[in-house]
């Protein structure tokens, strides 16, 4: 299925009868507040999968970013499909963990470090979508989502994190050529801002 920007294709509290794995282009993943304010929970893009870990309902919403197409799974077919294929029983699996380890890391994200860790997280974050990245060179990052998606997801104020990406880009340990285009110039260094260790 192709789902054009801005439009939703889960919704929270919704049926999970489906499940979806992101062929193209990317996803924010976001649950809704009960005076009617959405929190990004997320981004997802290419070979990442949706609502495995979902028990009869849709713990969040989702909308492609920029335009998506995905592949939807009906939960009830999927016992024939194992049976058929058992090593994807395997895969289903370790993905719905990694859906609910990203939940935890989440939690840690929003509850234990600074702004500066923060943001120096969701960086690299971003650099595990890409094909084995080298920490140890600069990173191209392509960064879709507006800064007002970042700082949502992070639990900060939109000038927190422009702020703190000029603080990086100062340090030269980031260039930034355009607002959706940022260089990672010192990989490592960023890694251990992430884990609290500079």
């Amino acid at each position: 299925m192709t789902v054009a920007d801005g439009r939703s294709f889960i919704e929270e509290g919704a049926p999970a009868n489906d499940f979806f794995v992101v062929t193209g282009g990317r996803v924010k993943l976001f649950t809704l507040l009960p005076d009617g304010r959405r929190q990004i929970t997320g981004f997802a893009e290419g070979g990442d999968f949706l609502g495995l870990a979902a028990s009869t309902s849709y713990a969040f919403g989702a909308e492609a970013l920029g335009g998506a197409t995905l592949c939807r799974f009906p939960h009830a077919g999927m016992q024939r499909l194992t049976e058929r294929f058992p090593s994807l029983e395997h895969r289903l699996r370790e993905e719905a963990s990694r859906e609910l380890a990203l939940m935890q890391a989440r939690m840690t994200l929003l509850g234990r470090k600074t702004a500066r860790e923060r943001v120096a997280t969701f960086l690299i974050e971003r650099c595990s979508h890409l094909d084995r990245p080298d920490l140890a060179h600069p990173i191209e990052l392509d960064l879709p989502m507006p800064r007002t998606d970042i700082a949502d997801y992070l639990g900060l104020t939109i000038e927190t994190v422009s702020r703190i990406l000029s603080a990086f880009k100062k340090e030269k340990l980031i260039n930034i050529r355009s607002i959706t285009h940022i260089t990672l110039l010192a990989p490592e260094r960023i890694s251990m801002i992430a884990e609290g260790m500079e």
